[in-house]
């Protein structure tokens, strides 16, 4: 097979570790760094260019989009999905999924447990949020953000009230703000599920290494091999239906009341291959050999 991976770079450790499973499975690979890719657009001519070349006849399209290129990123997938090549995660899910507020809505709307979520732009609402909420703290997220960035945990009324009003007034371009239940039962520890198609391919359970409530690696956090409970493993894939992602890092909290998922990144980096020795890289590119000449599926999520 011809697959190109859109990325950043081979510098990229998740980059890397596709290119060398593909490689030792006989494929041919091209790191393509998207945001050098050029869109030429006409009546019935769009094309998207890399150095100077149109990018077409690939067997398979694997993104790897950051999250600070998404709304270029998603371009130029939506445009190769539109030439008619076989895209692995397909740029309306990536969208989706990097929304907080609106893929808790799909979330919710297909039967996966979240935490409580509040959201509203207007100040005057604040005490009604946080009554819905019910005890304090509670956590503050921006919709669109990653690695724990833009993550704030209000211990009190007051700080809740603060901190909402700064960011009504620092945000005039629409973002929306989460307000949601914080699980103290599982402060400064979560789940990472990677999901390949309808499988589990790899867990771990993620700690803060001090006091911060967030568990990120990207912040310092530890990451141990953990076997998820058969609820869990259904609730990763079932959140990852839901977004659309045939590829994708679920993040689970355990709750009082059972898991709750928390977040679905459309490009979950390949750490946990260090963490669990599971070889993720290799089953996506297996993964790929599977569904790369079939008909796509429509995105029927409707959001």
């Amino acid at each position: 097979m011809k697959i190109a991976i859109l990325s950043n770079g081979n510098a990229n450790y998740s980059t890397k570790r596709l290119v060398e499973e593909a490689e030792a499975r006989g494929h041919e690979v091209d790191v393509i760094k998207y945001k050098n890719c050029y869109i030429s657009i006409e009546s019935r001519q769009n094309k998207v260019y890399y150095k100077g070349k149109p990018l077409e006849n690939y067997d398979a399209i694997i993104p790897r989009i950051a999250a600070n290129m998404t709304k270029y990123g998603t371009a130029i997938v939506r445009q190769l999905e539109m030439q008619g090549e076989y895209v692995l995660s397909k740029s309306i899910a990536i969208t989706r999924a990097r929304d907080k507020l609106r893929s808790m809505q799909v979330l919710a709307k297909y039967g996966v447990d979240i935490p409580k979520t509040v959201v509203s732009r207007n100040t005057a609402d604040i005490d009604e949020l946080l009554e819905q909420l019910g005890e304090m703290p509670v956590i503050i997220k921006l919709a669109y953000g990653t690695h724990g960035n833009g993550v704030i945990l209000a211990e009190t009324k007051k700080a809740a009230k603060s901190t909402l009003q700064a960011f009504y007034l620092a945000n005039d371009d629409g973002v929306s703000i989460l307000l949601q239940e914080f699980i103290k039962e599982s402060a400064g520890t979560d789940i990472r599920a990677f999901v390949v198609g309808s499988k589990v391919v790899a867990s771990m359970q993620r700690k803060s290494l001090d006091d911060d409530f967030r568990s990120n690696l990207h912040k310092g956090g530890s990451g141990t091999p953990i076997k998820l409970t058969p609820q869990e493993e259904k609730m990763a894939v079932n959140a990852a239906k839901a977004m659309g992602l045939n590829v994708a890092g679920v993040d689970i909290m355990r709750s009082a009341r059972g898991p709750l998922c928390l977040e679905v990144n459309a490009s979950p980096g390949f750490g946990i291959e260090k963490i669990t020795g599971r070889n993720v890289a290799g089953k996506i590119i297996e993964y790929v050999e599977h569904n790369a000449t079939r008909t796509p599926k429509k995105d029927k999520v409707g959001a």
